[in-house]
């Protein structure tokens, strides 16, 4: 039995253990309220830090970052999503270092847990990634990973990207808070993001409008033609990003297009082009009179590859420099390097408006340059009126009295002086009569020059080759190139295309023509059977002989891989022989 006093005992002890166990659990609850507090202060600190940011790609590192910490995270990743919905298209990371990183190999794609949650844009907590039925394993070199906490970063309506945690410190598991904690930083970096994203439109636009702004002025101030589509060309790639930019315009009475600039990456293969309206991405911009994309330009079946000229690149868009009902004045096209992001809808929206402004500008100078020829022109016609109306008339009156007057002259010598003079003015009459129609005289039709009479020889003998040869022009070639000196060119491009045809059994040709102001320098080149050491040379000899005529030369070269290369180059300096021998 239990005596009094052991009794007594036992209820003085039973409240102080009450007291005890009560006390623990206030001091529990504080701990927790104050462990509340502080993950909400650090969670405010983490949506006023990520809102802050306007840079878009500084935003994402401050996100991923503010998620590591919030949750007490060894590893975590922000994977963005195409806007397909069906693939990531960027990733960040924390926790894992640059050399981890290219141990690891190339970025996910967004396969196994990762592709789970893009097809499921739900939060995803997992106590060990491995048993899940999506996952298939990590590859060399990569951490090993446990547990796990997703959720996905939505912008508005549409899903921008996930949240990737990984194993939690202290070896314990993501519980509901942190699910929680983490949910409601994606709904701020969102907002973030989104704030971002229009930051950096906004600032797109404002360089889209001084691009705009700068080429017109160049445009209305009377810079060279080539020097306004290098700023168009030079512009557009530096604000897009892209690797590749070009422009080429319209020949006359061709039906083609001749690449006029190109900047940047491997840009010689691109420049003084001559391209099909076919089978090209700018030809297709062209005819269409809209945009033209490729998701990988080096690889689209729509468009000739030959010669080649996209290696390394990617992504491209080809806009059209104007509308088909004002009429297109040219093409736009900038190309990425392989493995970028393509051109989104909104920037070739955007660049459509520049190309659109540009072709703007392009009109209101080419009306400005009218307006010069006609004043110049008007001008011509009043001198021209003048020297004939005035001049002319008083010259012939002055001799017609010197004429009169030398009848009375008795002074032989005297005499004979008179009738120089006279015969001065009437020669002085001729000149300015020659002078005036000079002055009348009106250029040649359109379609004449050197480059669409190159263009027509080439295609004259796709025909008989039995494909479109290559051609590239570089230079002044229809003003620095006489025309005398344009027709052997044309000659000798006949007769160099005949060549290849009858004898040469290829299926590419090259035609390069390039001059600096000084030569003129005709390509020729195939990928046939070469020429063979025995055989007629009656062509390549008259080739020559031209060349040499004009104080140049002619060089062939047959390579040991076969096909076969002509130069012929000329001085156009100095004024050469009036017409090509028969």
């Amino acid at each position: 039995m239990v005596s009094p006093e052991e009794s007594r005992e036992a209820r003085v002890r039973l409240p102080q253990l009450k007291m005890d166990d009560l006390l623990e659990e206030l001091q529990a609850r504080l701990d927790a309220a104050r462990g509340t507090r502080d993950r909400v202060h650090s969670l405010l600190e983490a949506v006023l830090s990520v809102g802050r940011e306007l840079d878009l790609e500084q935003a994402l590192r401050s996100i991923v970052e503010a998620a590591a910490v919030l949750v007490d995270a060894e590893y975590a990743a922000l994977g963005v999503i195409t806007p397909d919905g069906k693939a990531l298209s960027a990733f960040h990371t924390v926790g894992v270092s640059e050399e981890q990183i290219a141990g690891i190999g190339p970025y996910p794609e967004g396969h196994g847990i990762l592709g789970e949650l893009i097809r499921h844009p739900e939060p995803l907590r997992l106590t060990k990634i491995s048993q899940h039925p999506a996952s298939y394993g990590f590859p060399a070199n990569h951490p090993p990973m446990d547990s796990f906490l997703g959720v996905p970063i939505r912008v508005r309506d549409q899903v921008f990207g996930n949240l990737y945690l990984t194993e939690k410190r202290g070896g314990v598991q993501f519980d509901e808070d942190d699910e929680s904690v983490l949910s409601t930083l994606a709904v701020a970096a969102g907002v973030a993001i989104d704030n971002a994203r229009l930051y950096e439109e906004s600032r797109q636009r404002e360089r889209w409008l001084q691009a705009n702004a700068e080429i017109t002025h160049s445009l209305m101030s009377g810079s060279e033609r080539a020097d306004v589509l290098a700023l168009i060309a030079e512009r557009a790639g530096e604000i897009t990003g892209s690797a590749l930019a070009a422009v080429a315009l319209p020949m006359e009475d061709t039906g083609a297009l001749a690449v006029e600039i190109a900047v940047g990456m491997d840009s010689e293969a691109h420049q003084g082009l001559v391209l099909s309206v076919d089978r090209s991405l700018m030809g297709l911009a062209f005819s269409s009179g809209a945009p033209v994309t490729s998701a990988d330009v080096g690889n689209d079946g729509r468009i000739s590859l030959d010669p080649p000229r996209f290696g390394g690149l990617g992504p491209a868009v080809a806009v059209p420099i104007g509308t088909s009902e004002a009429g297109v004045r040219g093409v736009v096209l900038l190309a990425r390097e392989a493995g970028r992001q393509p051109f989104s809808a909104t920037e070739t929206e955007t660049l459509q408006d520049f190309a659109a402004q540009a072709a703007v500008g392009m009109e209101l100078a080419d009306h400005r340059r009218d307006a010069q020829e006609i004043a110049v022109l008007q001008d011509r016609d009043r001198i021209a009126r003048d020297l004939h109306d005035l001049a002319i008339q008083r010259l012939f009156a002055t001799g017609m009295t010197l004429q009169s007057a030398g009848r009375f002259i008795e002074h032989e010598e005297a005499a004979e002086r008179v009738v120089r003079a006279v015969d001065d003015l009437d020669e002085t009459i001729k000149i300015i009569r020659s002078t005036i129609f000079g002055l009348r005289a009106r250029d040649g039709g359109a379609g004449t020059g050197l480059r669409a009479r190159v263009v027509r020889a080439v295609g004259e003998a796709a025909p008989l080759l039995g494909f479109a040869p290559s051609v590239r022009m570089e230079g002044l070639v229809d003003t620095d190139v006489p025309r005398e000196i344009a027709d052997h060119v044309i000659a000798v491009l006949s007769e160099g295309l005949t060549n290849i045809a009858r004898h040469a059994q290829a299926d590419r040709a090259d035609v390069a023509l390039v001059t600096d102001g000084r030569e003129v320098r005709l390509s020729v080149t195939d990928n046939g059977v070469g020429i063979p050491a025995e055989g007629r040379r009656s062509g390549l000899r008259n080739m020559g002989e031209r060349a040499e005529q004009l104080g140049g030369e002619l060089e062939w070269t047959t390579p040991p891989g076969g096909g076969t290369g002509l130069v012929w180059k000329v001085p156009v300096t100095e004024k050469q022989a009036p017409a090509p021998p028969p």
